[in-house]
């Protein structure tokens, strides 16, 4: 049974009956709890989206030092 299955996840997303027994599913419950792990889920995305474009913005600093740094291409000429 569904209710069961729900019961063992999160037991306060069932009622049960005066047995103890599950009886049905609060899903107005699971409803809310699903909307509050989306936002828990989308902050976390938006916080690691931030951090990628710190981490690129870094990346391109650094990648523009090394270019300037890069001694300038010497021409050998050969006496002959």
């Amino acid at each position: 049974m569904i209710a069961d299955e729900v019961a063992m996840v999160n037991p306060d997303l069932v009622v049960r009956d005066r047995k103890g027994e599950v009886y049905s599913v609060r899903y107005e419950a699971v409803n809310a709890m699903l909307l509050n792990e989306f936002l828990k889920e989308h902050r976390k995305v938006e916080q690691l989206e931030k951090d990628v474009a710190v981490l690129t913005s870094g990346l391109q600093k650094v990648s523009a030092q090394l270019e300037l740094s890069k001694p300038a291409a010497q021409t050998v000429l050969n006496d002959q």
